[in-house]
């Protein structure tokens, strides 16, 4: 009897997430796209929010908000999660490449000089968190401990950082 209880709970969790990402994947898939800027990744992140939420539902709490505000806050980690990735995965192959053409090297000093001068104009505490998540490669966790803040604050200031630097790379024109 217990065991059937416990197959039809997780029936009406799976009928709950698949009514979820009717109602919310494609407002979720268009946040990650505009944050990705890739509809590939886009798509990682998002089928990354739902194994997410599937894996920690006994978790969600519908008197501490929605659903969807439950969702966009695991997307919001998971596309953090996929741009961490990238980024490592660009360090590495760049790591590896063959020594570039002078135009190519001209280029990513003009590149370097545009990020540096985008940096500069943000606030001191998110400009180091930048800077410990992407330059130095430290975890979400080691920046916590590092400022002595709580890990949510670093996740919640290197997604808004992002923002605001793509923006700020955006208006000055220096994206291709």
């Amino acid at each position: 009897m217990t065991q059937l209880r416990h197959h039809s709970a997780e029936r009406a969790d799976e009928e709950g997430l698949r009514g979820a990402f009717l109602s919310h994947g494609a407002e979720m898939l268009g946040f990650a796209r505009r944050s990705l800027h890739s509809p590939g990744h886009a798509q990682d992140a998002v089928q990354e929010t739902f194994a997410r939420a599937w894996r920690s539902r006994t978790r969600f709490d519908p008197s501490l908000g929605s659903l969807r505000t439950w969702l966009f806050t695991i997307e919001r980690q998971a596309i953090l999660d996929v741009a961490t990735r990238l980024a490592t995965t660009r360090t590495v192959s760049m790591a590896e490449a063959q020594e570039p053409a002078p135009e190519d090297r001209l280029e990513a000093a003009m590149l370097g000089w545009q990020m540096e001068s985008a940096l500069q104009r943000l606030k001191p505490e998110h400009r180091m968190i930048i800077t410990e998540l992407y330059v130095n490669g430290r975890s979400g966790r080691d920046v916590a401990q590092l400022f002595a803040i709580l890990e949510g604050t670093v996740r919640s200031r290197a997604f808004q950082t992002l923002r605001v630097l793509r923006i700020s790379v955006e208006e000055a024109g220096w994206v291709r």
